[in-house]
């Protein structure tokens, strides 16, 4: 049986949950518009980024320049025909995200005075430091595919990281106090939330090995319906439980959204590259078309899966029961 009065709540996220209280009394920074804009533009340059490294799979440009970080012994900007217009625009968008970075991680940690937005920016500047590393070895070891499968990897990971300093960043998460709603069933929409995150990076990486001719595309389409199952199954969890909750809602109707269309873009992909051409002499376009799409709306999709995890974690903490000898079952939230 269920006592009122005697539940202990542990407050999910501490520093968004009295934000309001916490900037009255000047000890957490308010809304900085000019912050959360840079980190959306961030965010946005980022996808960028991930729709030409794409291009560079998928027109089989990876090695058009031979060096790195040279370009033919050079920094000058080579002459752009063929592949090489899609490497050298892939490596030039990406130094620029690397001042993005280093600017974005700088300005969080100075002005944000949440603790973890602001390991968030480090972390970020750290995950594309790894990523300039994982793309030059992609470069200087002739494209082995477990390298180039850990560079398109951590490539969405850092893209993840962005679009949280970005969306956490904003007017509504930093000025709304969290509303709270105790989660009892199991397994928790948060551990759902949590395996969503896991399967796809499975099918990322399963992808990756396919794209770089690591692995047969067979792997890849298996587990395309277990994604599919555990990402309906998170989200339908969270609307039909949770939908009172506007951050876990939105969430939600987006992935399900973006599963419906990645789903989509994964049939016409393999159609594309694997039954219609296996015997091309080249990519041609309808294949480049539906493969960059595919990666691109696979990223977004990570991406929101990160987000609706996180909005789980701070508005839906689990709830268990706890006995204590000689008294009444009680309710304890963690």
């Amino acid at each position: 049986m269920w006592r009122a009065g005697v539940s202990l709540a542990f407050p999910v996220d501490p520093d968004s949950h009295r934000i309001k209280e916490l900037t009255l009394k000047g000890l957490a920074a308010p809304y900085n518009r000019a912050h959360h804009c840079f980190a959306v533009f961030t965010a946005c340059a980022t996808f960028c980024l991930i729709i030409a490294g794409a291009l560079v799979t998928s027109n089989d440009a990876g090695l058009s320049i031979p060096d790195w970080p040279t370009s033919f012994g050079s920094f000058r900007i080579p002459p752009l025909h063929g592949g090489i217009r899609f490497e050298w625009s892939h490596r030039a968008i990406a130094g620029s995200i690397i001042v993005l970075t280093i600017s974005i991680a700088v300005w969080t940690w100075l002005a944000d005075r949440r603790r973890w937005m602001r390991w968030l920016g480090l972390a970020a500047l750290g995950t594309v430091v790894a990523q300039a590393v994982l793309g030059g070895l992609t470069v200087l070891l002739l494209q082995p595919p477990w390298v180039s499968s850990a560079h398109a990897a951590v490539g969405q990971t850092f893209f993840c990281i962005a679009v949280v300093i970005a969306v956490f960043t904003g007017r509504r998460s930093m000025e709304t106090v969290p509303q709270i709603e105790m989660d009892t069933h199991r397994p928790s929409l948060i551990t759902l939330s949590l395996l969503s995150i896991l399967v796809l990076y499975v099918q990322l990486i399963l992808g990756a090995m396919f794209r770089h001719r690591g692995m047969s595309w067979w792997p890849h389409a298996l587990n395309a319906p277990v994604v599919a199952i555990v990402l309906t199954w998170t989200a339908i969890r969270a609307l039909s439980l949770y939908s009172k909750i506007e951050a876990v809602r939105r969430s939600a109707i987006l992935l399900l959204a973006l599963l419906i269309t990645q789903l989509c873009l994964g049939f016409l992909a393999f159609m594309t590259r694997v039954a219609w051409g296996r015997d091309a002499v080249q990519p041609e376009l309808p294949m480049v078309i539906s493969t960059v799409a595919h990666v691109a709306v696979g990223a977004l999709l990570l991406a929101t899966a990160v987000i609706l995890a996180i909005q789980v974690w701070r508005h839906v903490p689990v709830s268990f029961e706890e006995r204590v000898p000689g008294r009444e079952r009680r309710p304890v939230t963690a």
